[in-house]
């Protein structure tokens, strides 16, 4: 896919149609790592004060950030996943968010491409969640974990376990296609308006963008949780 202008381009004998992606990826990380640090070094000094650091700061800080970010992303797995699911699983699906959120919103800036607008990084996402959760599954149940496919009647067992087989195959194409169409969707859309109409009528679908950014990463990580929830329940 073609696009206007790319900062990447600047960089002499670069590739970026082919690498950009994974530039990008190695830029959010840094970011992610040096935001968290930061973060960190802020609860430290805060946990020296005489409250021990359980008064939240007075104004943004990224403490604070990741403070509301961990709570909220821990009562959406609390919800899906139960207490004990939530504990053994939120380090995962709060990485997996930040992750995805980062790599969505750097889009947002004019003249850089989402690393999620390409279909190798959204389809390592998506097959990552797939070994992730079927590895869950074989260490609750160990081999018990096919009946998870065969369906409650007998008799139908074999059809099922086929359907089943190629609807657990899907999932990490289907969740690679969906994060990468709807981000490039949202940034070719961005893209037309802003050569159109450069002024002001950008400015509106840039706030639609931080939407779909944010939607996307949701969505994303509660398929991962509905998966999790599937392959380790003992309900079958």
């Amino acid at each position: 896919m073609q696009h206007n202008f790319n900062w990447l381009s600047l960089i002499p004998g670069f590739d970026y149609e082919q690498y950009g992606h994974v530039l990008m990826l190695v830029v959010v990380m840094v970011v992610i790592l040096g935001t968290t640090l930061i973060a960190r070094l802020q609860l430290n000094a805060a946990m020296k004060r005489e409250d021990e650091g359980l008064i939240p700061d007075s104004k943004m800080t990224f403490r604070n950030f990741f403070d509301i970010a961990a709570e909220q992303i821990y009562d959406l797995c609390e919800g899906v996943l139960g207490e004990e699911g939530a504990r053994l699983y939120f380090p995962i699906i709060g990485t997996l968010f930040i992750l995805i959120l980062s790599c969505n919103l750097i889009g947002i800036i004019p003249g850089i491409l989402p690393p999620t607008e390409n279909l190798n990084t959204t389809l390592a996402f998506g097959i990552f969640v797939f070994l992730y959760y079927n590895y869950l599954g074989f260490k609750e149940h160990g081999l018990g974990y096919f009946k998870h496919f065969m369906g409650p009647v007998v008799w139908l067992a074999p059809l099922i376990f086929v359907i089943e087989m190629i609807s657990n195959f899907i999932r990490p194409i289907s969740l690679g296609f969906r994060l990468r169409g709807n981000i490039m969707g949202d940034h070719l859309v961005v893209g037309v308006f802003s050569h159109l109409v450069p002024l002001v009528v950008p400015i509106i679908f840039l706030g639609m963008g931080l939407f779909v950014a944010f939607i996307q990463a949701f969505v994303f990580c509660l398929l991962t949780m509905i998966y999790i929830s599937l392959s380790t329940s003992h309900e079958h």
